[in-house]
């Protein structure tokens, strides 16, 4: 089941502080509606890029509108302290330069993702990049300056004009409570310009596994030839025949360790990117300076990592059901996929689409109205083709167009997950959008996963509450514990990963591909347990994870499927005030910070008791699942 966060990173912010700080990049119904029922890949509806551009030719001069108004926002340097008017219309100004820069990136990248093998599209993105990388430079000044201004004068001004009031004051705020770690003009340009060179590591892992690496063809039992690229390998690794799942892992998992070497270097390289940021930053560490750029307490992370570990036993006992379920004789790394009980039902697009505007119904008439009226439209590529991004995302960026969903949707239950995970993010983002102006409008990541993942628990007690058979039933509380694996479990124990190399970066150890996939292995089998066997290629699985470019990324996939889980129970088990309380988390967008969004909501991130929870709710499961056997 591909269930996380299918969304591409836009690595953008470290190109533009005053953007991260002081411009958001967030985004801005009838339930019959037709929408195309296509069935597989290459058909069912495409998204329409002319609302973002009418050609690339539009496009390009977008783009070189962009880069002429640079100098003008480099002008107004030396001018914020002025008066609140000066300093309103210069963060307006860069504001809307940087929305209009947006939608340049954007465009660009979604032209990219739609065949990864065609050069053109790839260099547009590299301009678009470019294009950043120098609007940071001209406006890295701004930080500084308003930490000159200091916070007296910067409150007057907040006070005394409306703009500041309504669109800047969360940001402005912000920016002075991250004061000792804002440089001064020349160092925030440094780090600016620097910003390009520090995502490289990230774009050459993103071309050798879409493009360089040569991925292997195998033969399944059945005949059928599979090509085993990343797509062909989700696809594939659920597979009923035992033989023909080793056979997808050990083709796959080697093609990956002949690059061992360069995957390995540029990992590598990217974390001594971090560590580069850190330090001049003056952030004891990079966990320290991920955290605190929402504000996020230490012992969330500190938390969670513990009660996973804590919880790793039900884990465990997880793996023992599986085993016993499949009748297999020992558990294998390529058991971990095909569903408990197998079910043969297929969904086209329609048929997801009504599905999820269904199960969605607990959210309120007027969510399932916008989110009819949205699914709808051409907003989304859903199926998969060669050349295409695997996996999936929503690209909500763009604050006065529409969200963009990249699916590559399977005819199976986990494509009706896939879509109303990623219509989860898209709907979030219409919501904040109309609640919020554009430059709190973007949410922040630690909150991204929070609807997606509570669409996914809607979706799970829709299907059990119409199951009519004991297989049917068995099937969903496996998808659910599976779901809980995958994004609870495992999204932790990359987060162990990660914050265990960057560790490792800062103590000026060596890092290689062997030593990398040497601690993967390692943390891999602890999460596993004894009695589960891990074959050594298996190893080499952190390549496959792009979201280790995105600095401590994963561990929010981990926070966001408990909070999730918890919205969910409470609106499923409440009534309109607890679905006005998560609808409400919705609209915040990027108002404040992230946990005290949460905590307003009656969620405390920090406090041990939410993993709890969903520990003892992952074990109830396995007793349900337990007791319909034994029936």
């Amino acid at each position: 089941m591909i269930a996380l966060d299918r969304r591409k990173a836009l690595g953008l912010a470290a190109s533009l502080p005053v953007a991260a700080s002081l411009t958001g990049l967030g985004a801005s119904g009838a339930h019959g509606a037709e929408v195309p029922s296509g069935s597989g890949a290459g058909s069912g509806a495409s998204w329409d890029l002319t609302d973002l551009f009418p050609d690339t030719q539009a496009w390009d001069a977008a783009r070189k509108a962009v880069l002429a108004a640079l100098p003008r926002l480099s002008a107004y340097k030396g001018t914020l302290g002025t008066s609140a008017q000066a300093l309103a219309r210069a963060l307006d100004d860069i504001s809307m330069i940087k929305l209009k820069a947006m939608r340049v990136y954007v465009y660009s990248s979604l032209q990219a993702d739609e065949d990864v093998r065609a050069p053109a599209p790839q260099e547009r993105e590299a301009q678009a990049r470019d294009m950043f990388s120098q609007m940071g430079q001209a406006t890295a000044w701004v930080d500084p300056e308003v930490l000159d201004l200091g916070e007296e004068t910067i409150e007057r001004f907040i006070a005394e004009n409306e703009t500041l009031t309504r669109r800047f004051a969360f940001p402005l705020r912000d920016t002075l409570r991250r004061a000792e770690h804002i440089l001064d003009d020349q160092g925030e340009a440094i780090l600016a310009s620097a910003s390009a060179a520090l995502a490289g590591p990230g774009s050459v892992r993103d071309q050798l596994v879409a493009s360089d690496i040569p991925w292997p063809t195998i033969t399944l039992s059945d005949g059928r030839e599979v090509r085993l690229d990343a797509q062909g390998y989700s696809h594939s690794r659920d597979a009923d025949n035992r033989a023909d799942r080793k056979r997808v892992f050990d083709s796959y998992w080697s093609a990956f360790k002949g690059y061992e070497g360069s995957l390995g270097a540029a990992l590598a390289a990217k974390l001594k990117g971090d560590v580069f940021e850190a330090e001049n930053r003056g952030y004891e560490s990079c966990l320290a300076m991920a955290l605190a750029a929402n504000r996020i307490p230490e012992g969330v992370y500190r938390s969670l990592v513990a009660e996973v570990n804590a919880g790793l036993p039900q884990l465990h006992r997880y793996f023992q059901l599986r085993r016993r379920m499949l009748k297999l004789p020992d558990i294998h790394y390529y058991d971990i996929y095909p569903p408990l009980v197998q079910m043969d039902r297929t969904f086209t697009l329609g048929d997801m689409r009504n599905v999820a505007l269904d199960a969605l119904k607990p959210l309120g008439r007027d969510y399932v109205r916008l989110m009819g009226e949205a699914t709808a439209k051409k907003w989304m590529d859903p199926f998969p083709r060669p050349g295409k991004r695997a996996g999936a995302y929503m690209n909500g960026a763009v604050y006065d167009v529409h969200p963009y969903l990249l699916l590559n949707l399977s005819e199976s239950f986990d494509g009706v997950s896939t879509f109303v995970h990623e219509w989860g993010h898209a709907m979030h983002t219409l919501i904040a959008a109309k609640a919020q102006p554009y430059e709190t409008a973007r949410y922040p990541t630690f909150l991204a996963e929070i609807a997606s993942t509570a669409n996914e628990v809607f979706l799970t007690e829709y299907m059990l509450e119409r199951a009519k058979t004991k297989e049917e039933k068995l099937y969903y509380l496996g998808m659910r514990l599976e779901g809980l694996r995958g994004t609870f479990y495992r999204q932790t124990m990359f987060a162990e990963f990660e914050l265990k190399i960057h560790e490792m970066a800062e103590a000026g150890e060596g890092l290689s591909g062997a030593s990398i996939s040497r601690v993967y292995g390692e943390i891999l089998r602890r999460y596993h347990g004894a009695d589960f066997i891990i074959d050594a290629p298996y190893e080499m699985e952190w390549a496959m994870i792009g979201h280790f470019y995105r600095f401590f990324y994963v561990y929010q996939y981990a926070t966001s499927i408990t909070a999730g889980t918890w919205f969910a129970r409470s609106v499923l088990d409440g009534g309109t005030a607890e679905r006005e309380n998560f609808l409400g988390v919705l609209r915040a967008g990027g108002s404040d910070y992230p946990t005290d969004i949460l905590k307003r909501a009656g969620l405390d991130m920090a406090s041990p008791q939410p993993y709890r929870d969903l520990v003892a709710g992952f074990g109830q499961t396995l007793d349900e699942i337990e007791a319909l056997l034994d029936a």
